[in-house]
């Protein structure tokens, strides 16, 4: 008759290698999207580990984002749709006039997706930052037009823009959500300014907390930070816009000339 040897029990310090196999697991495509993984229960008679050791390993995946706990059903792979934000394009005439949402009305018409944007429109003074940007004095007077984007209802980026007052006054750009056929650039063009040149610079961050619970991101999840500058024909900047937006279900796509010299 032969016995065998029960593994001996992972300290919880081994909770990384229990979570380095479930995440090798995800990639490899084992556990899909919306599969549901194995319990902790499951897991810690799996690995020959305490339950706590196997519930450390979970939580290290949540804080990565790959699996959401769903009260009363256990814990899932998670799905994640990807929203494409277009670069030079984005701006251009023939998506303009698509949506009355701007570039990102007409990024989701073009995805299948319904948008919808939530406006707080605000007179302020440049910070250093924003000013530097516009080539105006930091304390100048400026438009303030902070806007959360939605597609579908669920919450995709914020996007803080910045124009200065002499530019705005008296147009819908100073107080109003309702840009018109071509949206915001509609309103520029107007004002003679027309959107020729865009400076956009990106960077990645973790999310504050007001972002993380508005845009509903989960823990251990960044954010893409992106500073983009509107330039006219001229040279002239005319409006600042800091965007953020999820960094695990976003993607940019951009196409540019290569510059001769």
């Amino acid at each position: 008759m032969t016995t065998s040897t029960p593994r001996p029990r992972a300290s919880l310090g081994d909770y990384r290698a229990i979570a380095r196999a479930l995440r090798d697991e995800i990639t490899a495509g084992r556990y899909r999207p919306g599969d549901q993984i194995p319990s902790e229960r499951a897991l810690a008679a799996e690995h020959g580990a305490a339950r706590n050791t196997a519930r450390e390993a979970i939580a290290e995946l949540r804080r990565e984002g790959l699996v959401i706990a769903k009260h009363g059903r256990g814990v899932f792979v998670r799905d994640r749709p990807r929203w494409m934000r277009f670069g030079r394009r984005r701006y251009s005439a023939a998506m303009r006039s698509s949506s009355e949402l701007g570039p990102f009305g007409a990024e989701a018409i073009a995805q299948g997706r319904a948008p919808h944007v939530d406006s707080t429109i605000t007179r302020a003074e440049a910070a250093p930052d924003v000013a530097t940007r516009l080539g105006i004095e930091p304390g100048a007077a400026i438009v303030r037009r902070e806007n959360w984007y939605f597609a579908d209802g669920e919450p995709v980026q914020v996007g803080i823009t910045f124009a200065p007052w002499h530019i705005v006054e008296d147009t819908p750009l100073a107080d109003s959500a309702d840009m018109g056929p071509e949206g915001i650039y509609g309103q520029f063009s107007a004002r003679g300014h027309v959107i020729t040149y865009i400076r956009e610079e990106i960077s990645a961050r973790m999310p504050s907390r007001e972002e993380a619970e508005r845009m509903q991101i989960p823990d251990g999840v960044p954010v893409i930070d992106l500073w983009h500058t509107g330039i006219d024909a001229a040279r002239l900047p005319f409006e600042v816009t800091h965007f953020v937006m999820r960094a695990d279900s976003t993607a940019l796509d951009y196409d540019m000339p290569v510059e001769e010299q």
